[in-house]
């Protein structure tokens, strides 16, 4: 943190609420300030679907990526996906994760809902 940071009293990170926005000092998770100002990765019009471990404690997730919709739409894509798997899951800047190895599920499920999916990765 430097000298002109400390003398502001900027707040980086609470025991209380974790990380800490520099803007609107609220928890990152709650931040207002940047919240309608994220962008959403661009997509092609594929959806791809991949089945991750790295970096998961071995846990294995499954991955959707390149949905072409605003953060409000694609957290609540996420929702009805999670409930279609039985899993839980988040949705981290564009990318839809699924708990679990349920590709050949999402993949059926997205293809009914009329988006173009490919599987991708191994």
């Amino acid at each position: 943190m430097s000298t002109r940071d400390r003398a502001l009293g900027a707040l980086v990170y609470s025991t209380d609420g974790g990380r800490m926005c520099p803007g609107c000092r609220l928890p990152v998770a709650t931040c207002i300030c940047g919240a309608k100002a994220r962008p959403v990765p661009g997509a092609d019009g594929v959806v791809r679907v991949s089945r991750e471990t790295q970096r998961r404690g071995g846990k294995t997730v499954t991955v959707v990526r390149g949905v072409d919709l605003d953060t409000e739409s694609l957290a609540t894509l996420g929702k009805r996906l999670r409930a279609t798997c039985g899993a839980g899951g988040t949705v981290k800047d564009g990318v839809l994760e699924v708990q679990g190895d349920h590709c050949e599920r999402v993949i059926e499920w997205l293809t009914r809902q009329g988006w173009k999916v490919k599987r991708s990765g191994g």
